[in-house]
């Protein structure tokens, strides 16, 4: 008998629909006409669940230590094709035959019996710590991830956290009495975003097992890369494309790896025009798919690359397949084979593209001479010129000396092109030499007795020598004018740098060390003038600014001191910069210092902003003290003032009334002057805070108390047993009658505000949910604006301040205070407190 296949749901959380669609697949099973019995399912009070087992047969359960547990021998005994059995990770009573769920599976699936069950991702033995770490939430009973891997399939039962949340306010997932504290803590739209994310990896994970698996059955070798941080390296060829795109689907599976560009501005320079088009427009390209361009300056390319890659922490390398043809890779390895023979642990991968077969290496700089090419001319030099002459040698009665001369010229002159002035002369001589042992009268002997002879050789020598010098020459120029275009693309990056908004001193400073791998870059500013050379190398004048890697002390402890002006110099240290380098780093520095005047200046509008804040803060001052403060202000002197004239002509009830008015106008009154010193103190930056360790299930009834009856009604669910808060009682109070109040004010009738309490991330989140109107997303950072009060003008709300103070005071005690929207409709404001360790601090 074959074994039976195993279907699992996984679920990021509780409530997915993971049951429901297990049943759902039943009942399609069933219309098939597949056998199918429900062995065990929790529907766990959940309607449209338990409306999916109408129809279905279901196996009575059997009791276990006064546990209903699944009935095994019950199944096997039905023998269908395919059982419902719900919740693998459950653990079964103590004395059934099978410890855990999954075992009693297990026999099913020997006796052929297909089963469908579920799982949550937080039941799965590796990720249990995992979960629990996000979530604070522990779960007891898990199952090895190698039984849910052995799976024949897994499905994902996935909705988004939204709607999870509406769904479990809508009561479809747990009853009314739980959603509140569900919603405060493990339902959290961060917890289910992250344990969706998990679940995702997970799957994708077991996705990838089964193409491992199909890849070994079909004889597929190729594998796929997973690494961190991908350097991409471009040429400026057509081809860059390609690559980058490659090395942003490598960096993609990674989960986001880093992705970097890089170019080697080498001796080669530029190509050509259509080059740096090239580079541009890949330069955009790469930025598009979140990733970053660099440029650095390297006489050889592979340990440009690889000095890039190790100073970037680079795993992987990608380059484009060879572009020159075989004759040219048999006499040079190539940029990719060097790279990838020096790379370590540095994985390379080597990209086939389609210029590999049909474009050209451009050789803008094809008259540079290298040292692979002086070696191959001096060889030549040493070996090709002497066989030149020997094979002559039968030919000496048919040529004349001139013809003979002319052939080795010839042949001296290719070496001129080969290896330049050195091996030039080398052939020369060696060829003059043998010329004459071989060609001149007497033969086989150095002397020559015809005058004539004589004057050929020197003229040979002579234009041999020319040849050299000509190309040699040219040569240099070709360097030089390489080098310039290199200088000039660098600065070209710089500029585009500047002109992309990454002009921070510290970008500035990271991307000239990248250029010229140094060990780091710093700016220093002089503190004081000091006299002589040796104010260089004084630390005591000198203050760090920015830097780069490890910074240096003074100008004078690194490698390149580049003075910027009189107060700004420039530290390089690694290597010292050759003289066109120092050109393109004096550029780097002028910008920095250029950018580093820049965030002054925006620094002084900072502090021009914030004099100008508070100038509209204390006109707003002024415009409430005269006037939301007269209301309060004349209702308290009309009642007294009237009790004072006329006190006998009223009775002791309307004298009461006159009392009550007077004194909710003054305490009014008071309250808002509070209000308005604490704003002013907490915008002055002096309004103090006195921090002690306070229990929320003792403060919240403080406040509502403070309310009145009005509060009466509010929900409560504060967990005595929370760590207390570090917070000021009486700021926190103040904070809590604020809140509760703006609550109270927007409820609807019948539906009080509800206030929770929940540990989460090393605070405790105190949550005033309300089921008002709301307030839309764009205006609720707008609510915590100091006399603000979102278009409402009546006076007898206050001066808006109630919420600005209480966040002011939050802040002011090390907590926040934000608003969120309340699932289903409405406004939550969440107060987090850093919690009291055992130790009694923070």
């Amino acid at each position: 008998m074959s074994r039976g296949q195993l279907r699992i749901y996984l679920g990021a959380a509780p409530g997915v629909g993971k049951t429901f669609a297990a049943l759902e697949e039943a009942r399609r099973r069933r219309e098939r006409g597949t056998d199918v019995v429900v062995g065990l399912v929790e529907t766990h009070g959940r309607r449209q669940t338990a409306a999916l087992l109408d129809g279905l047969e279901t196996v009575p359960r059997r009791t276990q230590g006064g546990v209903a547990e699944l009935d095994v021998d019950a199944v096997l005994a039905r023998s269908p094709a395919v059982a419902i059995v719900d919740e693998l990770a459950h653990a079964n009573a103590p004395g059934s035959r099978n410890a855990e769920r999954w075992q009693d599976i297990d026999e099913l699936l020997d006796a052929g019996i297909d089963v469908i069950s579920t799982v949550n991702v937080q039941d799965l033995a590796s990720l249990n710590d995992v979960v629990a770490q996000i979530t604070g939430v522990h779960q007891e009973q898990t199952v090895p991830d190698a039984v849910v891997r052995r799976a024949d399939q897994v499905e994902l039962a996935d909705i988004t956290p939204e709607a999870l949340r509406r769904r479990m306010v809508h009561g479809n997932v747990y009853p009314p009495e739980k959603v509140g504290p569900a919603l405060a803590n493990y339902f959290r739209v961060g917890n289910l975003t992250a344990l969706r994310e998990i679940a995702l990896l997970w799957l994708a994970d077991k996705v990838e097992d089964q193409l491992e698996q199909y890849r070994e059955d079909q004889h597929i070798t190729a594998t796929w890369e997973s690494k961190e941080r991908v350097v991409v390296a471009l040429s400026g060829g057509d081809e860059g494309d390609t690559l980058i795109r490659r090395a942003a689907r490598i960096a993609a599976r990674s989960g986001g790896a880093d992705l970097k560009a890089v170019y080697v501005a080498s001796g080669d320079g530029l190509t050509s025009a259509r080059s740096a088009r090239n580079l541009a427009r890949q330069r955009n390209l790469v930025e598009d798919l979140g990733g970053s361009y660099h440029q650095v300056v390297g006489h050889a390319i592979p340990n440009a690359l690889l000095e890039f890659a190790r100073g970037v922490n680079a795993t992987q390398l990608v380059l484009g397949a060879s572009r020159r043809g075989r004759f040219a890779q048999m006499l040079s390895r190539g940029v990719g084979v060097t790279t990838t023979a020096n790379s370590g642990k540095i994985d390379v991968h080597l990209v086939s593209h389609e210029q590999v077969a049909t474009v050209k290496r451009a050789r803008a700089g094809r008259g540079v001479i290298g040292g692979g090419r002086r070696r191959l001319g001096i060889a030549l030099a040493l070996v090709g010129i002497p066989a030149l002459c020997f094979s002559l040698l039968p030919l000496h009665e048919e040529l004349s000396l001139t013809t003979m001369m002319l052939i080795v010229l010839t042949a001296v002159m290719g070496l001129t092109l080969t290896g330049g002035m050195w091996p030039a002369l080398l052939g020369a001589l060696s060829g003059s030499l043998l010329l004459n042992y071989f060609f001149t009268t007497p033969y086989n002997t150095f002397k020559v007795h015809d005058q004539e002879q004589l004057i050929s050789l020197g003229i040979f020598i002579a234009l041999a020598l020319g040849g050299a010098s000509v190309v040699n020459l040219s040569a240099a120029r070709a360097r030089l004018a390489a080098r310039a275009s290199a200088e000039a693309q660098t600065l070209a990056t710089l500029a585009g740098t500047v002109l992309r908004g990454g002009n921070r001193v510290e970008d500035l400073l990271e991307r000239l060390r990248e250029t010229f791998a140094l060990e780091s870059a710093t700016l220093l500013e002089r503190i004081e003038p000091g006299a002589g050379p040796a104010e260089r190398q004084d630390a005591k004048l000198w203050r760090v600014v920015a830097c780069a890697g490890e910074g240096c002390a003074s100008p004078g402890a690194a490698e390149n001191d580049l003075p910027i002006n009189d107060d700004l110099a420039l530290a390089l240290r690694g290597h010292i910069l050759e003289a066109g380098d120092r050109r393109i780093a004096q550029a780097f520095a002028m910008h920095a210092a250029a950018a580093l005047e820049r965030e002054r200046l925006e620094r002084q509008a900072e502090a021009v902003q914030r004099l100008t804040d508070t100038d509209k803060l204390r006109t707003a001052l002024l415009a409430a003290v005269s006037h939301d403060l007269r209301t309060p202000l004349a209702s308290a002197r009309v009642a007294v003032s009237s009790l004072r004239s006329t006190g006998d002509l009223f009775t002791p009830e309307e004298r009461d009334e006159l009392l009550e008015a007077a004194e909710t106008s003054l305490a009014r009154l008071t309250s808002l002057v509070d209000n308005l010193l604490d704003m002013s103190r907490l915008q002055a930056g002096v309004l103090g805070a006195n921090p002690v360790p306070v229990a929320l299930d003792d403060a919240v009834p403080w406040a509502l108390d403070e309310i009145g009856d009005a509060a009466a009604a509010v929900g409560l669910d504060v967990a005595p047993d929370l760590p207390e808060v570090q917070a000021d009682p009486g700021l926190l109070q103040r904070i809590l009658v604020n809140v509760v109040a703006n609550a109270l004010r927007f409820s609807p009738n019948g539906v009080p505000p509800l206030v929770i309490a929940g540990e989460h991330g090393g605070n405790v989140e105190l949550r005033v949910v309300d089921r008002g109107p709301g307030v839309p997303d764009e205006s609720r950072e707008l609510m915590f604006t100091p006399f603000q009060r979102l278009g409402d003008r009546d006076n007898t709300s206050g001066v808006g301040l109630g919420l600005a103070l209480s966040r002011g005071l939050a802040e002011a005690m090390g907590g926040s205070l934000v608003a969120e929207a309340t699932p289903g409709g409405g406004l939550t404001m969440v107060l987090a407190l850093p919690q009291v360790n055992e130790k009694g601090t923070e």
